[in-house]
């Protein structure tokens, strides 16, 4: 046999070194194991034999080609990489080398080695081991089934426990798993009663990263319920009443009957009460605040959804890795209202407690499938589980759906570390891995990897738990372009499976968006077919943030740092029209005004990516002609594929980028109407609204951009309307040290600061502006074509009135209405053939200044500053 393996030019071993008596360092793994029997690896040119040195268990690989064909569309960043085939392996030998340390070894003729490398092999799990069973701590017909996909385990064991107490380390039973060797999955046939305990894996595995067999304690990553900071799993049944508010079978929420009748208004847990006194001290923070009628936040909340507001939006409140879940680990920081308005005082007091505070935003999940414990009021149990139920109840009571915001592209931790759960059940598979078997960190964390189809299946199992067992009506999905397109519409599928009748939920009328930002290593569709924004506005339906409107509204983009924060104006911050002390009212600045202008109004028409309008040089372009950094502006077939947005959790709020952009001598009224342009913007477009807790409030962080871990102090939300959060310090060193010499001139000026009558006529404008978005379906059209048949622009080409967007909505003598919005410092006078009047919320609205907007001798007049709403008179 070897006199004909040394006649192939290219030759390889793959090798078994039998674990036991083996121990290695770590070594990168440049080969791709991605069938039973083909790896893709770049050997040495001219390599013919590999050989152990030990000669134990060698499988000679021969020359195969190159990834071609189906298997590079499967994995198109391996197209033409060599292929060595496995000579007469067997799935019982392939599956047998999986569970011990895999290695390749290239040798010359002269038996000199040449290379060496570890192995990829979750491409090859998914070739011997995918499957659908069910997995985790289930009960059904009476009985208890525990299931755990670990294919490359030598073992697993279930440690059983009575208690959460992990200081209780006496297991009161150890039981063994039996493996199916088809699928990879360790069964155990567990008892009823064992209902209410809690259990640990115990996992006996090879570990590249540490070179050794390492047994490993885990909790289960299909877990339900954990005891208090993730140490054991609980054994759960969702489906029992006593984990059911009173109500909740018969709970039936009535979604909106198409996305665009949706706005979604995102909000973080612990903002929404933390600081609000009209709720009982033990709710505040917690799920239960949203659970009653009381509290000024649950009123709020209740006029913005007779406003027209459809969905709150919570951000990620699955259970997440860096937040304390008991009183006793939890640190608190001083009182720090004594400080100045730009001190450094307040954050470094946050810093010293931020990594074991009560606040994070929680975008670093460790597991998917249980609501986070700190948000409860005992997390050592199952209450989160009710009270989450209770709080979806009382948006559901108050006329709102519960839209979740999921990370499913990273974890935080990978390898052995103490953080890490899927890496230590099959090291290798579930996270995404470089060229050299690193795992990949583009996304901040540790990827993942949901090309794997049991990455994959665990990403649609848990969205499943979520709307049958928790009845959410929607999904946002972070840095959704780090999965595949597929991934996304394999799970709008499984979700349309699930109906009213039979699980409490429509299925097929859940929504769903997400992050469509296009970068790292699967930038360009390098791995796959991206579930970017390009390619999810092709007719799939989902929704994608629109970077174009927000930066068009804002000015600059979310990387400024420093004097660019200041220097980059927007529409509704005084591009051209208000110049700051850095810019000038020139012909560059104007020319860059339109062109801003051009992008609001491709935003404005759902950015269809086939609208035409005169852009800014006079020609009738496409939305997808009109250039954003390169890439088309608009790219949707449908307004449902849109989020329209002017601020978000992250980056400085609207208010904040307004405070560095605007006039500093602005005033607090001015700064009012120019946040409300923004919201108006953003309100009146086609496709989804999306909304930021407290952007209706002016909500400050006091110019922190990335307040995910800047504590309660610098997230404040106050619904009392008595302080917009402005001046309470310089923002997070870390973050913002670049801004730090402008933020301490602007947290001491008195132009910057805002009354409470300012905060009221904000939060006024926006329910106005839901109220007129909710009267019409004119500002709710359901697809392209009636867009591209219902929205024509005035004021445009490149003569046009800089700072001024003038739209028309509905067919000539069909309920036409006329919306301007002036950004400029005076009334601006526009032409019309026929009669129109003032929208009727806005004849009643708070602000005095649009009630001036009127029609006079054929021309609307708009008031400076100003967005007016004008139907077509009878």
């Amino acid at each position: 046999m070897f006199l004909n393996i040394l006649r192939i030019t290219a030759l390889l071993f793959v090798f078994l070194i039998p674990s036991a008596n083996y121990a290695q360092t770590q070594m990168r793994a440049e080969a791709h194991w991605l069938t039973r029997d083909l790896i893709a690896w770049n050997a040495p040119a001219g390599s013919e034999l590999i050989m152990l040195s030990k000669g134990e268990a060698a499988a000679p690989l021969v020359a195969a080609g190159e990834v071609d064909g189906d298997l590079a569309d499967l994995h198109p960043h391996l197209r033409g990489t060599p292929l060595w085939r496995i000579d007469g392996a067997n799935r019982e030998q392939v599956s047998g080398w999986l569970k011990g340390p895999v290695q390749i070894f290239a040798q010359d003729k002269a038996a000199k080695e040449t290379a060496r490398t570890g192995l990829q092999i979750g491409s090859v799990l998914d070739d011997l081991y995918a499957n659908d069973a069910a997995l985790g701590a289930r009960f059904g017909n009476g009985k208890l089934h525990i299931a755990l996909w670990a294919p490359t385990a030598q073992a697993v064991r279930l440690h059983l426990y009575d208690s959460s107490d992990d200081a209780d380390d006496a297991a009161s039973t150890v039981l063994s798993m039996a493996e199916d060797a088809a699928t990879g999955v360790w069964h155990l046939e567990g008892k009823p009663e064992w209902k209410g305990k809690y259990y640990l894996y115990e996992v006996r595995v090879f570990v590249p990263e540490t070179g050794r067999v390492e047994v490993n304690m885990v909790t289960d990553p299909y877990a339900l319920g954990l005891s208090a900071d993730s140490k054991r799993t609980q054994i759960i049944d969702l489906n029992d009443p006593a984990l059911m508010p009173a109500g909740w079978t018969e709970l039936r929420y009535a979604l909106p009957e198409a996305p665009e009748d949706r706005v979604l208004y995102e909000l973080h847990v612990r903002d929404f009460s933390i600081a609000d006194k009209s709720v009982v001290a033990e709710h505040r923070g917690r799920y239960l605040a949203f659970a009653g009628r009381g509290g000024a936040g649950m009123r709020h909340l209740r006029s913005l959804a007779k406003a027209g507001l459809s969905d709150v939006h919570l951000l990620p409140t699955y259970d997440c890795a860096t937040i304390p879940e008991t009183a006793a680990a939890t640190l608190n920081p001083p009182d720090l209202s004594g400080f100045a308005a730009d001190s450094e005082e307040q954050q470094a007091a946050i810093a010293t407690v931020k990594e074991r505070d009560g606040f994070n935003w929680c975008y670093d999940p460790l597991h998917f499938m249980v609501p986070e414990g700190s948000y409860s009021s005992d997390a050592a149990g199952t209450a989160r589980i009710g009270e989450f139920r209770d709080m979806v109840m009382g948006l559901s009571d108050s006329g709102l759906g519960t839209v979740l915001d999921v990370v499913f592209n990273h974890m935080m931790g990978s390898g052995q570390s103490p953080q890490s759960v899927l890496d230590r059940i099959v090291p290798g598979y579930y996270h995404r891995l470089d060229n050299t078997g690193a795992v990949a960190r583009s996304t901040c964390c540790a990827n993942t990897a949901t090309e794997r189809k049991m990455m994959e299946k665990l990403m649609i199992d848990a969205l499943l738990v979520w709307a049958r067992d928790y009845k959410v009506s929607g999904f946002r999905f972070d840095l959704m372009g780090h999965h595949s397109r597929e991934n996304i519409l394999r799970a709008r599928e499984a979700l349309r499976h699930l109906t009213l009748d039979k699980d409490g939920v429509d299925g097929a009328g859940l929504y769903l968006y997400g992050e469509g930002w296009n970068f790292g290593e699967v930038a360009g569709n390098a791995r796959f077919v991206q579930a970017s924004q390009i390619n999810m506005g092709q007719g799939t339906g989902i929704g994608t943030f629109n970077d174009r409107i927000r930066d068009a509204i804002r000015g600059g983009g979310v990387g400024d740092k420093g004097m660019d924060s200041v220097r980059k104006q927007g529409f509704a911050n005084g591009l051209f029209t208000a110049p700051n002390a850095l810019n000038k009212a020139d012909e560059d600045t104007r020319i860059r005004a339109l062109n801003a202008a051009d992008q609001i109004r491709v935003g404005l028409a759902g950015s269809i990516s086939t609208f035409t309008f005169t852009a800014a040089d006079g020609q009738q372009r496409t939305a997808n002609e009109i250039d954003y950094g390169g890439s088309p502006a608009g790219y949707a077939s449908d307004p449902q594929e849109i989020i329209n947005y002017a601020e978000a959790h992250d980056n400085q709020t609207f208010f904040d980028i307004s405070a560095l952009k605007l006039p500093r001598d602005t005033s607090a009224a001015d700064r009012v109407r120019w946040q409300n342009i923004a919201s108006s913007i953003v309100i009146l477009s086609q496709g989804v609204p999306f909304l930021h807790a407290g952007q209706e409030l002016l909500r400050s962080k006091s110019l922190d951009h990335n307040s995910y871990n800047s504590g309660d102090w610098f997230n404040l939300l106050d619904y009392s309307k008595r302080q917009n959060g402005w001046g309470r310090g310089l923002p997070q060193r870390a973050d913002n040290e670049a801004e730090w010499p402008v933020a301490r001139e602007l947290l001491t000026d008195k132009n910057m600061q805002v009354r409470p009558e300012h905060i009221v006529r904000a939060s006024d404008h926006v329910r106005e502006m839901l109220r007129i978005r909710k009267s019409s379906q004119l500002f709710r059209l359901r697809s392209g074509a009636e867009v591209i048949r219902n929205i024509r622009f005035d004021n445009v080409g490149p003569d046009q009135v800089p700072g001024l967007i003038v739209m028309k909505l509905g067919m000539e003598g069909d309920g036409q209405m006329i919306v301007v919005i002036n950004s400029t410092d005076k009334t601006q006078s526009w032409p019309v053939q026929s009669r129109y009047r003032l929208h009727d919320v806005l004849r009643r609205s708070s602000d005095s200044i649009v009630s001036k907007a009127r029609m006079k001798k054929g021309r609307l007049m708009t008031p400076a500053l100003t967005t007016a709403i004008y139907v077509k008179a009878d």
